[in-house]
């Protein structure tokens, strides 16, 4: 029987999904970053739910009272990528999603798991793995529910979270 998957695991969350991510650059080929790239901005599938079903499921879920946190640590001045994600940024928390900031410099005395994940209800870590390009890896998610696992991951996001900037007031430091 197969692995469920991410969407599937969301969807059977009661409270809440956690999601730290630590890379300067993901999946760098995504057509709506290289359009970005290419200066379009706000484009339709960058904000409707029906072309982004991230935005869909977000709005699904905390509907149904599941809190979704997510925290980024980046590197300041920020990449390109960074700018990007944080320009699409305020349409995932208008679908329901709270997002913080955390400059690198901040975050280097936090233990921190080697992989971006999600914490799911505080029992299940989809750890994400990506090559050194930021794109998907063959084998790109591993689940486990390991009590050790689950408890450093948890502590390392709550002590992100609590350093972080809320979305609405972070600036990202850019190159001069």
């Amino acid at each position: 029987m197969a692995e469920p998957t991410l969407e599937q695991q969301l969807r059977s969350c009661r409270r809440s999904a956690v999601h730290l991510e630590m890379r300067d650059g993901y999946m760098r080929s995504d057509p709506r970053f290289i359009a970005w790239q290419n200066g379009v901005r706000d484009a339709p599938e960058d904000n409707d739910p029906a072309l982004r079903p991230w935005l869909a499921l977000t709005a699904e879920l905390t509907g149904k009272d599941v809190e979704i946190r997510r925290a980024r640590i980046v590197s300041e001045p920020v990449s390109d990528y960074i700018e990007f994600e944080h320009h699409v940024t305020d349409a995932n928390v208008k679908a329901g999603e709270l997002v913080r900031w955390l400059p690198r410099r901040q975050a280097s005395d936090i233990a921190l798991p080697g992989n971006d994940f999600w914490l799911l209800d505080d029992r299940l870590v989809v750890f994400h793995h990506f090559d050194g390009d930021g794109e998907l890896a063959p084998d790109d998610e591993t689940f486990t529910d390991d009590p050790a696992t689950v408890k450093l991951c948890g502590s390392a996001f709550e002590a992100v979270w609590e350093r972080a900037v809320p979305h609405e007031q972070y600036r990202p430091a850019r190159r001069p």
